[in-house]
Order: C-alpha cells, then sequence, then structure tokens
C-alpha cells in the first residue's frame, strides 16, 4: 500500500518524512521538496508525474542515495540513509539500488553480458558465481541469445533489456526508473513495460518510476502526482480512463 498522509506503519520497505529539498541558484533558494512524506511497501509499483522541474528525479536520486536532502528522513528496509556516510551510503545504494535511466548508460567497448557483470565485480562473488548470476539476469530480460553482443548490435529495446538486467543482477531491495521508455518508440516501450510488470509480479520486485506519459504510468499500481513540492494521489477512475484510451 502507497501512502503520502505521513501515517504509513513502520513495517512500510520505504518511508520518507518530512522530505526538504532546496538549491541555490544565483543566491536565489529554490524549493523543490517541502515536507514531502511517503509509505511504499514491498511489492508496490509506483510512477510519479508532475511538470518539468517538479522534482521527480530529485526524488529518485533522493530515494536512491544519488542526493541528500535539506531536512528530513529517508528509511528502507529497516536503514535510515538520510546521515549515512559517503561510504557507507556507496554500500547500501549497491546492495539495495536497482536503477534504470531513459539513457541506457551502456559501456560501448563491453558486451551485453560484461555490462550486466559490472556491478557484481564490487562484490566477493566468484567469476562461477558471477557468471549464474549474470545469465540469469539476461534470462530474465529474454537476450540469454544476445549476451555477447555489444550495444551498437542491440536496438533501443534490447539495450533499455541489458539495463534492466543489471539493475536487477544483484538482486536490490528495490528499481527505480527515471523515464524507462522515454527513448523508445510505443512497441518497444510496451515490451520493456510489460516486463517491469514482470519483474513486480512474479518477481516481487518494488519499482519507483518516474514518467512524463500517462500511458505508461497507468501500468502501476499508484500514480502519485508532484504538486507544489508534495505528493498527491492519483484516481484510480483516472487509471482506467488512461487504460481504455481516454488519455493517449
Amino acid at each position: 500500500m502507497v501512502r503520502v498522509d505521513g501515517n504509513g506503519g513502520s513495517q512500510s520497505l520505504i518511508r520518507v518524512r518530512g522530505l526538504n529539498k532546496t538549491y541555490s541558484r544565483g543566491g536565489e533558494k529554490i524549493q523543490v521538496l517541502q515536507g514531502l512524506n511517503l509509505d511504499v511497501d514491498k511489492g508496490d509499483f509506483v510512477a510519479f508525474m508532475g511538470p518539468s522541474g517538479s522534482g521527480k528525479t530529485t526524488l529518485l536520486n533522493l530515494l536512491g542515495g544519488l542526493d541528500v536532502p535539506s531536512a528530513g528522513s529517508i528509511t528502507v528496509a529497516g536503514d535510515e540513509i538520510t546521515h549515512m556516510s559517503g561510504s557507507k551510503l556507496t554500500q547500501w545504494r549497491a546492495r539495495h539500488v536497482g536503477f534504470i535511466f531513459q539513457m541506457y548508460n551502456l559501456i560501448p567497448v563491453l558486451t551485453a553480458y560484461q555490462n550486466v557483470e559490472l556491478p557484481l565485480l564490487l562484490t566477493k562473488l566468484s567469476g562461477s558465481e558471477r557468471r549464474k548470476h549474470v545469465e540469469t539476469a539476461l534470462g530474465v530480460v529474454g537476450l540469454a541469445d544476445r549476451m555477447r553482443l555489444y550495444p551498437r548490435q542491440l536496438s533501443g529495446g534490447q539495450e533499455q533489456r541489458v539495463t534492466i538486467a543489471r539493475a536487477i543482477v544483484s538482486d536490490p531491495t528495490f528499481l527505480l526508473c527515471d523515464e524507462p521508455t522515454g527513448d523508445l518508440d510505443r512497441k518497444s516501450a510496451d515490451e520493456i513495460m510489460a516486463l517491469i510488470e514482470e519483474l513486480v509480479a512474479k518477481y516481487g520486485k518494488t519499482v519507483l518510476m518516474v514518467t512524463h506519459d500517462p500511458v505508461v504510468a497507468a501500468r502501476a499500481h499508484t500514480t502519485l502526482h508532484l504538486e507544489k513540492g508534495v505528493l498527491v494521489e492519483g484516481t484510480a477512475s483516472s487509471r482506467q480512463s488512461v487504460l481504455a484510451g481516454g488519455a493517449a
């Protein structure tokens, strides 16, 4: 269950309280997030929407430990990450967070297999153990027969599948997706969203996704809108309208 009223229980997988983020620009203070609360349970699939500059990506960066809040707290699986030191936060992020971005961020001189293996090189897994994890991840995304190919030999949709395999290879606690279909045509976008839905339904993954596309957002269990630095819940009726083609 997803809540934004600050009344979620301590059993929530992700628990955010009073989150603020302020930037300085030319001597001016710009407050992007204002006292934001959020509770997400294990297995939830949440979409964040809002106008450009509303703080969607800032929120994902904070949840993933890529940025630090100006105030407030973030607790994930019992770990309060807000005040973690740099090295400890890096270790936490590697263990708990899988990132999926619009731009695939694949290394062009590495094969699909080698790109997916990269996060595991920071672990104590043996070569054979890494191989098992990589082959499993590539199998989940349907690229078991493409693992020796380079990014330039793959389609955009296949490149994004490699990115997803890299995100799940270490079995993270949750996935953060920033416009995962933004660079894809509709057919490829539908295939990627079906894969993300499978990760939730079949493998129990928790997914938080930023998107500007209401059709993509409608695939999530819950849609939250960022308005004036706080989260507002979407409605079930609006979700059904989009799925029916009313907002295409």
